[in-house]
């Protein structure tokens, strides 16, 4: 007899989303590989992708020795956390998911770069006209 599986039991800790999100968020800034980052900790590669999907959990001290590897120190991994948390409205999974593709990582990289308010204003009012001009077409 075929068991049903719950999807919600089966799925990542948001918290733990949350932390692979904030490491490789972090690699990325440092330019560190999958693989140096590993080696610096003391594990696979694999085990680094697994982090940072949240297909598996990070101990605590594997997080120390992530933290001490990526030069910052260990609240990094939950800075953010407790906004996204607090406001239910926001689809957190869809953002995470957004920001471990190449290009969302390098749009939150580049970003908070650009110098003005207003002109970052002007890219956000872009893509929301690009969104909607492709969700009239299909």
């Amino acid at each position: 007899m075929d068991k049903l599986v719950d999807p919600a039991a089966t799925s990542p800790n948001p918290v733990d989303r949350h932390v692979g999100l904030r490491i490789r968020m972090r690699r990325k800034e440092m330019g560190f590989s999958q693989e140096r980052l590993a080696d610096a900790v003391g594990v696979t590669f694999q085990q680094i992708q697994k982090y940072e999907r949240a297909a598996n959990r990070v101990s605590a001290s594997k997080l120390w020795e992530l933290a001490q590897a990526l030069k910052i120190g260990i609240g990094y991994f939950y800075d953010g956390l407790a906004e996204i948390e607090a406001d239910a409205s926001l689809p957190q999974a869809s953002m995470q998911d957004f920001l471990l593709t190449p290009e969302g990582l390098e749009l939150a990289a580049c970003f908070p770069r650009i110098p003005t308010p207003r002109l970052r204003r002007r890219l956000v009012e872009l893509v929301r006209a690009l969104t909607e001009a492709e969700s009239v077409e299909a």
